[in-house]
Formats: structure tokens, C-alpha cells, sequence
């Protein structure tokens, strides 16, 4: 799935409870943080072209999809929060993320990007699904839109959104905006 929909998925965990608003971005970014990889898709695209084209994405993309590496994301969330309730809801948005890639991640070509959960342990097991969609697939398009609209509700209700992680003054903002749009009955 993309990363606007691990996002989404991630703040929706971390709206679970009621954490504030930096256990709320630690839970949100752990949802996100196996797809660090990707940003090989940079020098990919940059050397394509070249000679010795770096091709970071094509081989590295997954990596981090490892137990190891959720292991490392809540022991970075605890030691941020020193909260076993908000690093165990990292825990779950990491695994999350790894459900979503099972369910839909399979590229244009038909390959089905094994998820390699024992690595470096054991290369043997990939999970994958043979159901699996494709990234652009409708699936994936309406879950994304369903978690904006729940995205959008939760704000309008809660008054904070995903943006508060960037900024609090424009997250008010937007909700000033948001609930002027939808007046509270």
C-alpha cells in the first residue's frame, strides 16, 4: 500500500487512546518506518541512466520489514516515550504495515515483494499472499479514501489532526476551518 495509507493507518492506531501529541507522531511514524527503504527509489531514479545505476530501491525495497527491525521501532518508541501502552501500539502499526504490504503491495509486473519477517535470521520465510492486489489496485484506493474521511471526522470531532505533526498553529487552523465547514449539531 502507499505511504499516504501507512500514515493514515498508523495516526488511526495511535488515536486508540489518548496519548498527546508526540506519542500520537511516535505511534503514526512507527506505521511508516519499514518503508525507510524506499527512499532508495531516489538514487535509483538519479543513476538510472548511468553506468553504474544504484539500484537501492529494486533491491533493498522490504529489508526493513523484519521482526528485528519492529523490535528496534519499540525500543526507539519506548525510549522516546517511556510507555510500554505507546510502544506496544507501535509495535501493532509496524505489524499493521506489514498486513496492508501483504494484502496489497504486488507491483505492476505481477512480482509479489515477499515480506522477509525472520531476516536476518532466516531467509526462508517471505510472507505473501497470492490474493495480493496491485498497489494501484481499487482496494487500496478505497481503504486510503476511507481512512481520509475517518482521518477527517476524527479531527472535526477531537480537534487535532495529522497535521499537528508538522505544525500546531496550522493544525488549529485547519480545524477552525474543518468545523466552521461542519458546524457541531
Amino acid at each position: 500500500m502507499s505511504p499516504v495509507t501507512h500514515f493514515l493507518t498508523g495516526w488511526m492506531v495511535a488515536n486508540c487512546v489518548k496519548p498527546g501529541r508526540k506519542e500520537r507522531a511516535i505511534v503514526t511514524l512507527a506505521c511508516v518506518a519499514p518503508d525507510i527503504d524506499g527512499f532508495g527509489i531516489i538514487s535509483e531514479l538519479l543513476t538510472r541512466n548511468s553506468t553504474y545505476p544504484l539500484l537501492w530501491f529494486s533491491m533493498y525495497h522490504h529489508a526493513l520489514h523484519t521482526l528485528v527491525f519492529a523490535v528496534v521501532v519499540t525500543t526507539i518508541a519506548f525510549v522516546l516515550t517511556k510507555q510500554w501502552k505507546i510502544s506496544l501500539l507501535a509495535l501493532l502499526a509496524f505489524h499493521i504495515h506489514l498486513f496492508e504490504d501483504v494484502l496489497g503491495s504486488r507491483g505492476p509486473d505481477g512480482y509479489q515483494w515477499p515480506i522477509p519477517y525472520l531476516s536476518p535470521f532466516s531467509s526462508k520465510v517471505g510472507l505473501t499472499w497470492s490474493g495480493q492486489w496491485e498497489l494501484n489496485a481499487w482496494p487500496n484506493v478505497t481503504i486510503t479514501v476511507i481512512l481520509i474521511l475517518i482521518t477527517f471526522w476524527l479531527a472535526w470531532r477531537r480537534g487535532f489532526s495529522p497535521i499537528e505533526m508538522i505544525s500546531p498553529k496550522s493544525d488549529a487552523a485547519f480545524i477552525t476551518v474543518l468545523r466552521k465547514r461542519f458546524p457541531r449539531s
